[in-house]
């Protein structure tokens, strides 16, 4: 069964024609999509922060995986945050695909962006079933108050009790080096 896919990323990368390849990779292919895409769009951006959020969540809604396309400034847009806090809560299936080796649309490429996931990451009860998302501030481990605590898979002992990246669970990979626009699918399953 096709997967119903959220793409979180940073607008800039949609004006650079980046996030469009991977989004729609599938069209080139000439083949039904592996996938169908979820995307939303900053329109509600202009509304206000609540309207943002009912849109995200909206947008969330019946899709199983979320795929962060990582751009330069990605891991410190504030709504790719959410949209992953969220994408978690729901138990999607969420991976990070690095999109600066995609040419843009001057023709150049861009050194790696930073990893969100590294920047991000569940602070485990006691008792391995619920996690706090915290974030990095540059400095110290904050918690995030855009989204409330939420229950998880039993975790294991050793990480009970501790603020754990999300690097330890959720993957990354390149469109470029490993091969996106045929393996795509196969990270989203």
């Amino acid at each position: 069964m096709a997967r119903r896919v959220f793409f979180s990323f940073h607008y800039q990368d949609v004006l650079d024609f980046r996030a469009n390849v991977v989004r729609k990779h599938h069209v080139a292919q000439g083949d039904d999509p592996s996938y169908f895409d979820a995307s939303i769009w900053e329109s509600a951006k202009r509304q206000g922060s609540l309207a943002q959020r009912r849109l995200i969540n909206g947008g969330l809604e019946r899709t199983t995986a979320t795929a962060v396309l990582i751009g330069s400034e990605t891991y410190a847009r504030p709504w790719v945050r959410y949209e992953i806090f969220k994408s978690l809560e729901r138990d999607n299936k969420t991976i990070g695909v690095h999109i600066n080796g995609i040419l843009d649309r001057y023709q150049r490429i861009k050194v790696l962006g930073a990893n969100p996931f590294e920047y991000l990451a569940l602070e485990i009860s006691a008792d391995g079933q619920r996690a706090t998302p915290t974030e990095w501030d540059g400095q110290r481990w904050l918690y995030y108050r855009e989204v409330d605590p939420f229950a998880i898979p039993q975790q294991p002992s050793e990480l009970r009790g501790n603020n754990v990246q999300l690097t330890r669970w959720l993957p990354t990979y390149d469109w470029g080096t490993d091969d996106g626009y045929n393996n795509f699918g196969r990270w989203v399953e």
